[in-house]
């Protein structure tokens, strides 16, 4: 279960690699590459893509996967990253984030 101060690792390449969750949509950036627009300790908008805890689909298979991680969006709802890592829950396409699911390489 993701709660406030879990610490996330970051799936896409918007030069951050670690945050640490506030509230629902907000996370402070815990460590970034230097020299970046995007600054430690600032509070900026992630979405969830993937989790721990297991996820039970509706055909009966159980996804879990190794760690926490998100994704740095903006205000629209895009990603500011130009790639993601790694395969992303199909619960996305239906929340709306279009955009992280046609960047992901694989959707589960």
């Amino acid at each position: 279960m993701i709660q406030p101060q879990t610490h996330l690792n970051v799936a896409d390449n918007s030069r951050t690699r670690e945050l640490m969750c506030i509230r629902v949509i907000e996370a402070m950036i815990k460590e970034a590459i230097p020299n970046t627009p995007l600054e430690r300790l600032e509070v900026i908008r992630a979405v969830i893509v993937y989790t721990r805890k297991e996820l039970k689909c509706d055909n009966g298979m159980i996804i879990r996967y190794d760690d926490n991680a998100t994704v740095v969006i903006d205000q629209e709802r895009n990603s500011k990253g130009t790639r993601i890592f790694g395969a992303i829950a199909r619960e996305l396409r239906q929340l709306n984030f279009t955009k992280i699911v046609l960047l992901a390489p694989e959707v589960l």
